[in-house]
């Protein structure tokens, strides 16, 4: 069942109001944009207010040193370089238990946010693993992106819709009970479970098919649509992943490091660092 947008908007105001109480984070922070400095050059990236919880967690983990010695780990030119891997992961972790930082993000997933060229999005597991949808607390993506035309918006939004019905139905308390058995299931696939696992599948992908001939289709926004067309960005993901700011400047260094050579599982082969970050005034 779904929360009506007044209760959940209410929600996470006062669930932004705590995470600002609890941090080190103050007003005058929020006001303020944040430098990526890279060993390819500097980025500068807003947050967006209606995300607080993303917001307040990623300015905390600022202010906190913790993305000092950050690896660009995953790197797919025309679509995303991501961030998040630790060079020092014994000290990483003892500083992040020391901090009390939760390890996932509760998903803040709008209709407004988009995944356009240069928006910041949070990294998660995928909805079998993860069917809340949240998002990791230190991983995150900048789009780097491709254009689209109408034919491939419509491939995209397709997706979209099979990837919400499937959400629907793994969330469905009429279904929690399988999803649960295929959920352990794939915990265990290396002692020989696929033809279970590919059975209880197969139910779930049906039910999804079903739940897709009666739900209310996605649609982008005339306003999204013509940016994927002219901007460019990853429009498949959209309604998936909780997106919650943007580059500012610095989008050449997002592409020069898109453009760096890697391995066959997308990893850089020379290591990209974010060496520090800082709170910097917003020049506009």
């Amino acid at each position: 069942m779904r929360i009506n947008l007044l209760a959940c908007t209410l929600i996470l105001i006062l669930a932004g109001c705590h995470s600002l109480t609890k941090s080190k984070i103050t007003k005058k922070d929020l006001n303020k944009d944040i430098e990526l400095v890279t060993s390819e050059g500097p980025i500068v990236i807003r947050l967006y207010d209606d995300t607080p919880l993303s917001r307040n967690n990623f300015l905390s983990l600022v202010k906190e040193g913790m993305y000092d010695s950050i690896l660009f780990h995953r790197v797919i030119e025309k679509f995303m370089i991501q961030a998040g891997e630790r060079v020092h992961e014994d000290s990483f972790t003892k500083k992040k238990e020391l901090l009390g930082f939760d390890d996932l993000i509760p998903a803040e997933i709008t209709s407004s946010h988009f995944h356009k060229r240069g928006v910041l999005g949070a990294a998660r597991e995928g909805d079998d693993s993860n069917p809340a949808q949240k998002g990791s607390f230190i991983q995150f993506y900048i789009v780097q992106g491709r254009t689209y035309t109408d034919n491939t918006l419509d491939i995209a939004e397709k997706r979209i819709n099979k990837g919400l019905a499937y959400n629907q139905v793994i969330n469905d308390p009429a279904t929690s009970s399988m999803f649960a058995r295929y959920q352990e299931l794939l915990k265990n696939r290396d002692l020989g479970n696929k033809e279970a696992i590919d059975s209880l599948k197969s139910q779930l992908d049906s039910l999804t098919e079903n739940y897709l001939k009666s739900m209310t289709l996605y649609h982008y926004p005339e306003s999204h649509r013509e940016a994927y067309k002219t901007v460019g960005g990853a429009a498949h993901l959209d309604q998936n992943y909780t997106v919650f700011g943007e580059v500012i400047s610095g989008m050449e260094i997002v592409d020069k490091i898109a453009t760096t050579e890697t391995s066959n599982r997308d990893r850089p082969l020379v290591n990209i660092l974010i060496l520090a970050t800082n709170l910097i005034d917003r020049e506009n």
